[in-house]
C-alpha cells in the first residue's frame, strides 16, 4: 500500500504542473512573443558581394510590404486588413482579420543604400544590401604563411 500511496503522490505534481504551471512557464519564458504575435522569423547572411536579409512571410503579396531606408536605419513593415461578408435571408455574418509587423536594422557602414533591392517569392521576402566597393576590396581574403 505504501508502494501505490508513492506513485500516486509522484504522479500528482507532475498532472497539476503541466496542466496549471506549464503554460504560464512557457509564456513567460521567452516563449510569448511566437504565440501571441505575428512577427515574421528573420535569416541575415554575409556573403562576399552583400548582406542577404531573408523574412519569411508567407501569405502576403509584395505589395503588403513596405522597406524603408532612413539613415543607418532598415524598417520591413507589413499591414494586412481583410474583411469578408455573408448575407442569408435570416443572418449577415461579417469577419475582419488584421495583421502587421514591424522589424528594424541598423545597417553596417560598408552597406550601398542606393543600391539595395527586394523580391518576394515563395512567401519569402529576400532584400539584398550590397557592399560597397571599398568594403569588397577590404574583404578580400590573403593566405599569410606561418614563419
Amino acid at each position: 500500500m505504501s508502494k501505490q500511496l508513492s506513485k500516486r503522490t509522484e504522479r500528482m505534481p507532475s498532472l497539476f504542473d503541466d496542466f496549471f504551471n506549464r503554460p504560464w512557464v512557457d509564456w513567460f519564458n521567452g516563449d510569448l512573443p511566437s504565440r501571441l504575435t505575428s512577427t515574421p522569423f528573420v535569416n541575415i547572411s554575409e556573403r562576399e558581394e552583400d548582406y542577404l536579409v531573408s523574412l519569411a512571410a508567407p501569405g502576403l503579396k509584395k505589395d503588403d510590404f513596405k522597406i524603408n531606408v532612413e539613415g543607418s536605419m532598415l524598417t520591413i513593415s507589413s499591414e494586412k486588413e481583410e474583411s469578408t461578408e455573408e448575407i442569408e435571408e435570416k443572418f449577415t455574418r461579417k469577419e475582419y482579420s488584421y495583421s502587421s509587423f514591424e522589424r528594424s536594422f541598423t545597417l553596417p557602414d560598408e552597406v550601398n543604400k542606393d543600391k539595395i533591392d527586394a523580391q518576394y517569392k515563395d512567401g519569402v521576402l529576400e532584400i539584398l544590401l550590397p557592399k560597397k566597393e571599398e568594403a569588397r576590396k577590404l574583404g578580400i581574403s590573403k593566405k599569410i604563411k606561418v614563419k
